[in-house]
């Protein structure tokens, strides 16, 4: 059968720049966030993470040296996540008073990076999972559950110490109720109403897909699970909910956890809110493309591609991912 004349569309992307002129959502190095595992390891320490390929614990003394030629590059913006490494003497407590500590991790990488890279965008995020004895997200009761009105209070008084520290974004990744307002509020009674943003891990779901992050920042539960204050995968309702809850509260721009699965849920969010959307591309999701690349499945980097294409197709203006260092020499011109 022939085509009509009208119907046939090869012509148009039949020249890689006409294929590129195709491209409605570009990909750009600005778009993207890299996450960093900092810890709390004396002197010059750069330990890769098994479950993690390519991507490391550092500290402090050795942060520069790792970021300096990627900023380089063009990286515009890291996710820092502190780690509590030493047992003795017992730093963790029930209810994460180390998160407080402004030489902790988190709060000496970001006065370095400031000082350092006075560029690039600084994002700390916030959660209490990491540094309380449990594991969990928040501070239980005596019955083991959440208690929700003191993990919202603490939570905030970890993003302020966060900002004052030097973070130019906050980021509570808990999914505890109410805590974007109560961020919001302390955030401004401090005077940072209007210098510090807050990136709300919104619709954060109950994956499978956490366990080489959970290796990675020392965060698992020690009973349980998180089943009760991260969103069941299926409930798109909630999710829904969920973003048009920390809008209301002053989320500056929300997060879908994890991504690929959740394509369907990005679109919604994006078609629905007026703030920027990001998506967290997950360790789990990361190590499927790893390992199945080293396997000889695919090109790691056709792949990559064509799942953070997906991503932007999708709705979505940043990306949080893993594979910040490898896309910054992709993206640079040939």
């Amino acid at each position: 059968m022939e085509v009509p004349i009208n119907h046939q569309i090869h012509s148009g992307y039949s020249h890689p720049l006409l294929a590129e002129w195709q491209d409605e959502t570009p990909l750009l190095p600005s778009q993207l966030m890299f996450p960093i595992f900092v810890t709390d390891r004396d002197g010059p320490s750069k330990v890769e993470i098994k479950s993690l390929p390519e991507n490391y614990q550092f500290s402090i003394e050795s942060l520069e040296e790792y970021l300096k030629p990627l900023v380089e590059k063009g990286l515009r913006s890291i996710l820092l996540f502190g780690v509590i490494t030493k047992e003795e003497p017992k730093i963790k407590d029930p209810t994460a008073n180390c998160a407080l500590n402004a030489d902790g991790p988190v709060p000496r990488a970001l006065r370095l990076c400031r000082e350092k890279f006075p560029n690039l965008l600084l994002a700390a995020d916030v959660c209490l999972c990491g540094y309380t004895d449990h594991g969990h997200c928040g501070i239980l009761d005596g019955n083991g559950r959440i208690d929700n009105a003191p993990s919202v209070k603490r939570l905030a008084e970890v993003a302020l110490t966060y900002a004052k520290a030097g973070a130019h974004v906050v980021a509570p990744s808990d999914m505890m109720d109410g805590r974007i307002l109560t961020i919001k509020q302390l955030l401004h009674q401090n005077g940072f109403g209007n210098s510090v943003a807050v990136m709300g891990y919104s619709a954060k779901f109950a994956s499978c897909m956490y366990g080489p992050f959970r290796d990675a920042a020392h965060s698992a539960p020690s009973f349980g699970d998180r089943k009760r204050y991260q969103l069941p995968p299926s409930a798109r309702g909630l999710a829904l909910r969920a973003v048009e809850r920390d809008i209301e509260e002053g989320a500056d721009f929300v997060m879908v956890k994890p991504a690929g699965p959740y394509l369907d849920i990005i679109r919604e969010v994006k078609d629905s809110v007026k703030v920027p959307v990001a998506c967290y591309h997950v360790s789990g999701e990361y190590v499927m493309l790893w390992h199945a690349a080293a396997a000889g499945a695919f090109d790691l980097k056709t792949a990559v591609f064509e799942v953070l294409r997906g991503f932007r197709r999708g709705g979505v203006d940043i990306i949080i991912t893993y594979y910040t260092p490898r896309l910054l020499d992709w993206l640079r011109p040939q």
